[in-house]
């Protein structure tokens, strides 16, 4: 007897086995088939009020034995079926660990096997689910964990239940994008690798079965959650928080629970600012103004809790006025200057450039105390216009 044969003849002492139970149990309307018996035919006709299922249905049924060679499942008391090697794979992970007695619902592949029953598949009804749910949250926009299992430079592989996706670097919060100076692919891989097994909370955005194509976002997830938790606040309002990240347009502040906001770099303050960096950094206090709410996407100003001081420019600072002032920055078309800490003028190129050196560094010099003539005042458009003396 070879071990194919062995197997066989093991799985039909099985079902013996679990017919006899049947049958003791009452279970009078059971059909069961054996290897080459042809008794399907004949079964069928002595119980026309069965109907016979079609390959590919998807059938309900009870399991009735587990064992090394599969899982035998009982249908309504008819049927018997077997589900064996591959097709105990259930991607929904709904039938991973089976009891006795259980409801399942299972695939039909084949009408009658080597064995005279039905052969049966938890992977492919387990697939159907598993992709039927995956587009329900699609529909429904229901936020879910997605397990890290992988990353390349384009994003993180995750899966969602037991099905495979793809989350892309787009697609990611500002707390867990990968912000690398100079942007190094290998460094920003690092980064993403070192998200492995985490839990991240995403929405799906993209279904497609056939392709087996699943994309979420945590930027989304984050966006539902943070429209629910925003309910509670309103434009104008005034916030105090801590910064999570720094970056070159603005300081992102987290406050309330959970709610993250950002305060561009144009909002920090009323003077001009060339580096967020220079003024915060992450974990520093703040407090700062709702100025708007749109889409999940809260934005504050910190200069707005304080009085606009280009307000008062004009009673300080008068045309022709000779100041003093700090060069704080220089670039081709001019050098700013410091007149005071809240009043930031600019000795334009046309302006200071007589002798029309190739750079003005040649002179002017950061951080040098000059002398300056003021040109013009424009204290609506925060603007004051220096000349050299």
């Amino acid at each position: 007897m070879t071990t194919h044969d062995a197997q066989n003849s093991g799985q039909e002492a099985e079902i013996d086995s679990i017919s006899e139970k049947k049958e003791e149990k009452g279970h009078n309307a059971t059909i069961r088939y054996s290897q080459g018996s042809g008794e399907m035919d004949s079964a069928l006709k002595a119980h026309s009020s069965i109907s016979m299922p079609k390959q590919g249905e998807l059938l309900q049924g009870t399991v009735l034995d587990i064992s090394k060679n599969g899982i035998i499942v009982d249908i309504n008391g008819t049927l018997t079926g077997l589900v064996r090697g591959k097709e105990l794979d259930d991607e929904s992970g709904q039938y991973s660990k089976l009891n006795l007695g259980e409801k399942v619902e299972a695939t039909v592949l084949d009408l009658e096997n080597e064995q005279g029953i039905l052969e049966l598949s938890f992977r492919q009804a387990g697939h159907r689910k598993a992709w039927n749910y995956l587009s329900e949250l699609l529909s429904s926009g229901e936020v879910v964990d997605a397990k890290i299992i992988d990353a390349n430079k384009g994003g993180l592989m995750v899966k969602v239940g037991n099905v495979e996706g793809f989350l892309p670097v787009s697609q990611l919060t500002v707390e867990h994008y990968p912000r690398v100076e100079g942007g190094d692919k290998n460094r920003i891989l690092d980064r993403l690798k070192a998200y492995a097994n985490e839990l991240f909370r995403v929405k799906v955005i993209t279904v497609r079965e056939k392709e087996e194509k699943l994309i979420v976002s945590e930027k989304a997830a984050w966006e539902k959650e943070q429209n629910a938790l925003m309910s509670q606040y309103k434009v104008g309002d005034t916030v105090k928080g801590r910064a999570t990240g720094v970056v070159d347009f603005g300081v992102f502040v987290e406050f309330g629970d959970g709610l993250e906001g950002l305060i561009h770099i144009s909002e920090l303050a009323w003077q001009r600012i060339d580096n967020p960096s220079d003024v915060m950094k992450v974990g520093d206090e703040i407090e700062a103004k709702i100025i708007s709410m749109d889409d999940g996407r809260v934005s504050l100003s910190r200069k707005k809790l304080v009085e606009d001081p280009w307000k008062k420019a004009s009673e300080k600072y008068k045309v022709r006025d000779e100041v003093e002032g700090i060069v704080l920055k220089i670039n081709p078309y001019g050098a700013f200057v410091e007149l005071d800490k809240d009043i930031h003028g600019l000795a334009h190129v046309s302006e200071v450039n007589k002798e029309r050196e190739a750079d003005l560094r040649a002179l002017f010099k950061v951080g040098e105390k000059r002398k300056f003539k003021i040109l013009s005042i424009e204290p609506a458009a925060h603007r004051l216009g220096l000349g050299i003396i």
